[in-house]
């Protein structure tokens, strides 16, 4: 029987059309009583806990996480022991290793803890990172025969290589064992490879398939270590721990759960690059113009676009390189670059956004429209589709697929999902109906090549098949809100007790507060498509300063235009603002409501 819903101060639809409901069910407000009496976290700390699922129990461990209790045993992942016994006879034989990386945060970071972790064994090892236009995703048999002519005897692939069978094969006929280090889906037949460490085979008990790649390599590192122990009595083994820095980053950027070990992973990873002893690292932030301690909103929209932008529309490997030297100059050198390319695909995203939302705001006139928006230009550079999806999808409030078309016809997109509904198994369906020329992905991201002329059959595809799902979704949607706020509440005292919950992301969401019956005292254009407001009181008279990001133009930031002077319900989150040195406290808006 299903839960009736209980509607936040009866917004049953506000000005994005959403309908507010506490995120906590009369269950969890109990158990928030009870860790706010048993644990003195203050009743707002309290709420956002057991709306997460954390118990009474395990709110003082949850609230301090440290790896010694949150590390899994490495061994129980399928096939990791002889992962890391290969890399561990390598280190012994003094081989030459090639690694082989995906070409986004997770695959750099991966690559970048590989090769690091070998340097320190005087291990040659040579990074390859394949360019996203030309080669694709994952090892390619003409890629992997190169480095094993090149002299690499073992070939230790991350972030990647689960469903390569082909080209793994490739690389055992030019003489090359070949060591898989991956976290995605099991998409065919497993590869002739010396082992396969992936927590998401159909095989793998470990129950850790919430990790991401560099999350795995992680793991393998340790039980490298313990292969060694044997092998190499006199040289220590290097400072693991030093390297969540690199785990962290691409924990937050490949958007896995912050749950489990991935949230202590973030938390010892950020007091690590706080200590900037990444000189890669230290670099993007300093690029990046980050004048506050580093946290994940950080990482995530200000560190991993830069690196990203290296695979997007520059050179694929840069990340990597970045990530793994330890040379300043070097690392200064490659920030900038990166940082200048992301100007340059910020650009290019935008004059395609412009095009596109034109184009999908006739489609959705008047809240109608198909369940999966698929639009397409061949002036669209393809390394920036899957952003331009994401955009449009929440723009639209529903999957969306973008396209850059060659001038063959042949198009390269890349489709981003709402939650609840599965992308990847619909792009699998697709595929099997012979309408693309080859896709793949998972539930809430995907990647297709399709021809143009395939492209209306491939329209009428969707809609048949998922119209129905995405428009129970669409209906059902809401805003889960944690709690009521006033303006007077929002203090820095909060803001710290808030973030000792964080970091927040996939799994662990951002806590949203209601503002009730806050006067709209003023509000005006800032930046780029941005709107600052302040929001006063009723009660006490206190005045918050808010920021409703990339609002121009939109539902809402019509609705707080339209609503100067006037009182409203303001739902958003709270965090740090930094100026000038002072640390003050700042309230995003994502939605509005009238009072």
């Amino acid at each position: 029987m299903t839960a009736e819903k209980r509607y936040f101060l009866d917004v049953r639809r506000s000005a994005t059309g959403l309908a507010w409901e506490h995120r906590l069910s009369e269950r969890q407000e109990m158990v928030a009583l009870a860790i706010a009496q048993n644990h003195g976290t203050g009743d707002l700390i309290a709420r956002v806990l057991a709306g997460r699922g954390i118990s009474a129990e395990d709110a003082p461990r949850f609230l301090d996480p440290t790896i010694r209790d949150l590390l899994p045993d490495p061994a129980t992942l399928t096939d990791m022991g002889r992962a890391a016994a290969r890399i561990a006879e390598a280190v012994r034989g003094r081989e030459r290793v090639a690694i082989f990386g995906d070409y986004d945060v997770d695959g750099a970071a991966s690559s970048a803890l590989l090769k690091r972790f070998l340097t320190h064994y005087d291990i040659e090892a040579e990074i390859y990172i394949p360019d996203r236009i030309f080669e694709g995703y994952g090892p390619n048999p003409e890629a992997m025969r190169d480095l094993a002519a090149r002299g690499a005897t073992l070939i230790v692939t991350v972030d990647c290589g689960t469903n390569s069978a082909p080209s793994i094969a490739a690389a055992n006929e030019a003489g090359a064992d070949v060591v898989v280090l991956d976290h995605h889906q099991v998409g065919g037949p497993l590869p002739p490879a010396v082992a396969i460490a992936n927590p998401n085979r159909e095989d793998d008990l470990s129950g850790q398939g919430h990790l991401c790649a560099a999350g795995v390599v992680f793991l393998a590192l340790v039980e490298t270590v313990r292969a060694l122990r044997n092998i190499t009595p006199d040289r220590a083994p290097p400072d693991l721990l030093g390297w969540l820095d690199l785990v962290a980053l691409a924990t937050v950027c490949d958007v896995v759960p912050l749950t489990g070990v991935n949230r202590a992973f973030v938390v010892k990873g950020l007091l690590a690059i706080r200590r900037q002893q990444n000189p890669g690292l230290g670099a993007l932030v300093r690029v990046s113009r980050i004048g506050e301690p580093v946290n994940a909103f950080h990482l995530a929209f200000l560190i991993g676009p830069r690196i990203n932008a290296g695979g997007r529309i520059g050179d694929a490997a840069l990340g990597s390189r970045l990530l793994a030297t330890d040379d300043p100059v070097e690392a200064d050198r490659i920030a900038e670059t990166l940082d200048r390319l992301n100007q340059e695909r910020q650009a290019m995203e935008q004059a395609m956004l412009e095009a596109a939302r034109a184009e999908v705001d006739v489609e959705i006139a008047g809240g109608g429209g198909p369940a999966i928006l698929v639009t397409g230009n061949e002036r669209w550079h393809p390394g920036i589709v899957g952003l331009l999806a994401s955009r449009l999808k929440d723009h639209a409030r529903r999957p969306v697929f973008a396209i850059a078309f060659n001038a063959s016809g042949v198009g390269t997109g890349s489709g981003r999902s709402v939650t609840g509904f599965d992308l990847g198994r619909l792009v699998r369906d697709a595929l099997a109906e012979g309408l693309i020329v080859k896709g793949g992905g998972h539930a809430m991201a995907a990647g297709i090549t399709v021809e143009r002329s395939r492209l209306g059959d491939l329209r009428a595809f969707f809609e048949a098949r998922a119209a129905a799902e995405v428009s129970r979704l669409r209906d059902g949607e809401t805003l889960p809100i944690d709690a009521a706020l006033s303006a007077e509440g929002a203090t820095p005292d909060l803001l710290d007790l808030l973030e000792k919950a964080g970091p927040y992301g996939s799994g662990h969401p951002q806590p949203i507060f209601v503002l009730p019956r806050h006067r709209v005292a003023d509000v005006r254009e800032v930046g780029t498509g941005h709107l600052r407001v302040d929001l006063k009181s009723e009660v006490g008279g206190a005045t918050l300063r808010a920021m409703a990001f990339r609002s121009v133009g939109t539902v809402l930031g019509d609705f707080l235009m339209a609503n100067r002077g006037r009182t409203v319900h303001v739902a958003g989150s709270i965090s740090a603002n930094y100026w000038n040195g002072a640390r003050s406290v700042q309230f995003r808006i994502v939605d509005a409501a009238p009072a």
